[in-house]
């Protein structure tokens, strides 16, 4: 679990260095939407302090460290089964959140390599295009078809949003310049219409069962790790008690 959050962090910053970041700190807090090196550092740092503080609460019979691990993953799996009952209880404002966040990184396409791949992938996975449809893109500056700017990119959509033709070898990276500005009819032929929110709920009831092995696999985990914690501390404690 160590090396896993080793691993992690080291991408993370890898990626920073890719970007520039760590030769200008002052990106961090100028990026207009999210970026998902932070997500990998936050799971790298998590996942290190845990194997950390399990390995070593093991092999010292170190109870406060056995009992950190046990608690934060314990922590853990309540927020995760509260998150999921939220979002079953307040599935409109869930909705909504998804897609004013979907906004908000439409905003920030260009201004981060690491967002603008995971939205491209997130488009052509889901054959969707925006969090509503087409139009949301009017929210980038360069995409906008509002304002007098010169952007080539202008009423367009990003490649991912494309119709692609498996018979294609070479990627056209151009095929969503000027799209918007055709007729409404004709978009179908040439872009995905679908928002990505509706594709996301279309996507779900099919892979509901999928969803739900792979949250019952991690809770499972979760709580062999906090119970063999707890073995450990009662066996330490006895053996305590006993001199």
């Amino acid at each position: 679990m160590k090396l896993a959050g080793v691993a992690f962090i080291a991408v993370g910053f890898w990626a920073w260095s890719e970007k520039g970041v760590l030769l200008d700190l002052t990106q961090v807090t100028q990026l207009h939407g999210f970026d998902p090196v932070w997500l990998v550092l936050v799971v790298g740092g998590v996942t290190f302090i845990l194997g950390f503080a399990g390995c070593v609460g093991a092999l010292r019979e170190n109870i406060c460290l056995l009992k950190f691990f046990s608690g934060v993953i314990g922590f853990i799996f309540l927020l995760e089964l509260t998150a999921a009952v939220l979002a079953v209880v307040f599935q409109s404002q869930v909705r909504e959140w998804i897609n004013d966040f979907f906004l908000a990184n439409v905003k920030g396409y260009r201004d981060d390599i690491d967002l603008q791949n995971l939205i491209d992938s997130l488009q052509r996975m889901n054959h969707c295009c925006g969090a509503q449809g087409p139009n949301d893109w009017n929210q980038n500056v360069y995409f906008s078809c509002n304002g007098t700017h010169r952007s080539r990119e202008k009423c367009g959509v990003p490649f991912s949003c494309c119709i692609t033709d498996p018979a294609d070898s070479v990627l056209n990276s151009q095929c969503g310049y000027d799209v918007r500005n055709r007729p409404t009819s004709e978009w179908t032929e040439h872009i995905y219409t679908k928002g990505c929110i509706a594709a996301l709920e279309d996507w779900l009831p099919g892979n509901l069962y999928t969803v739900a092995i792979v949250f019952i696999v991690i809770s499972l985990l979760q709580m062999v790790g906090i119970y063999l914690a707890r073995t450990l501390i009662s066996d330490i404690e006895k053996v305590n008690f006993s001199y």
